[in-house]
């Protein structure tokens, strides 16, 4: 699709346009960022909810309170980012060596808690059960899934996609996660052996609230094995100070460094890496801080690349969403060409209704 001039507007696709024009080219993936979420429950899973909700429960320091007021922000990531990129700096500025260290330290811990509060409030704000999703709801959101025939990357942490595709409903939507029954036998939860992974169609490629290393395995909660809720399992883990494995660190090259440190999520990035056929991106804002995914695209070996664009393209978010994705085919170093489309994320009707 040729870049608009001046003022023009991009000709936004709708969703069953996009999947017209993806036939023939190969297996079609999907990509979803928190839009995905936002789209069913927007006062839950906006920053600006999850930082109401910690903020109301009286979770937050006064001194991480104070940071967000100085950032002007809502946005977790951003706070341990500059939080981190502070610890480095601030010892560079302060004569006493032992008062810089002790400030950079301080300003790591308060990184770290920043991190495991965001845990902390998205399971806590977290729907109940299931069953707070209706039913139509998830036959909408199976309809949209069942479009995939490839690989269906997520970036979120909540269990929402989880909850879809283990509903008994129509349309079927192939999945497998890679978890099994452990070697051992029956447990309460179930695990990832990367020998037991070649079907595997379903990637958290940030990690997920119910995916937990256990050190010498990695375990998934489940409500089947338990007949516990799968969020109370999660908050009981929370209270013992057992965390789940989720990617939330600030910057880019930090959640690559520990991407590359865990199997299970060096897996889910080494598949993003090679898919070929057409990509579908969904909610994802194609942000700074998840370029280590982005990178992947044009080295992979995707021939058509469709993004979803909410609301006004016009918006300087969706500026930047769209110049980002236009810059794409430039940065393919192999043959192939690649082709980047646009589409008008509310026809996808991803929850069942229109998000107009």
């Amino acid at each position: 699709m040729p870049k608009p001039k001046g003022g023009d507007r991009l000709k936004l696709l709708s969703f069953n346009k996009a999947l017209e024009q993806s036939e023939g080219f190969g297996k079609r993936h999907l990509m979803l960022g928190n839009g995905f979420s936002i789209a069913l429950k927007p006062d839950i899973f906006t920053y600006t909810a999850l930082f109401d909700q910690a903020k109301n429960a009286g979770s937050i320091s006064k001194r991480i309170g104070a940071a967000f007021r100085a950032m002007n922000t809502s946005d977790f990531e951003t706070v341990i980012r500059v939080l981190r990129d502070s610890a480095v700096v601030v010892p560079a500025y302060l004569k006493d060596k032992t008062i810089g260290t002790d400030t950079a330290k301080l300003l790591c811990k308060d990184a770290d808690a920043v991190r495991e509060l965001l845990a902390r409030t998205v399971s806590d704000s977290h729907p109940e059960r299931p069953g707070d999703v209706t039913e139509d709801q998830y036959t909408a959101c199976r309809q949209f899934l069942s479009n995939f025939d490839g690989s269906i990357y997520t970036l979120n942490y909540d269990l929402l996609l989880y909850w879809t595709v283990m509903q008994d409903l129509e349309p079927e939507v192939h999945s497998d996660d890679g978890f099994r029954t452990p070697d051992e036998g029956e447990e309460d939860y179930v695990t990832w052996d990367i020998e037991k992974t070649t079907g595997q169609n379903i990637f958290y490629l940030h990690g997920a609230l119910h995916i937990y290393d256990a050190g010498h395995e990695l375990q998934k909660y489940t409500w089947v094995n338990t007949g516990v809720r799968l969020i109370e399992q999660i908050r009981s883990a929370l209270d013992d100070d057992r965390f789940p494995l989720i990617v939330s660190e600030g910057r880019s090259n930090e959640k690559l460094t520990k991407i590359i440190h865990s199997n299970y999520l060096s897996r889910g990035y080494r598949s993003f890496a090679a898919i070929g056929g057409s990509l579908f991106i969904y909610g994802h804002s194609l942000a700074e801080n998840d370029e280590h995914i982005l990178k992947l695209i044009p080295k992979s070996k995707v021939k058509n690349l469709f993004v979803g664009i909410y609301g006004d393209q016009k918006s300087p978010d969706n500026k930047r969403i769209i110049a980002r994705a236009q810059r794409f085919p430039a940065e393919r170093r192999h043959g192939t060409p690649l082709g980047v489309s646009f589409f008008d994320a509310s026809t996808a009707e991803v929850w069942g209704e229109s998000d107009d």
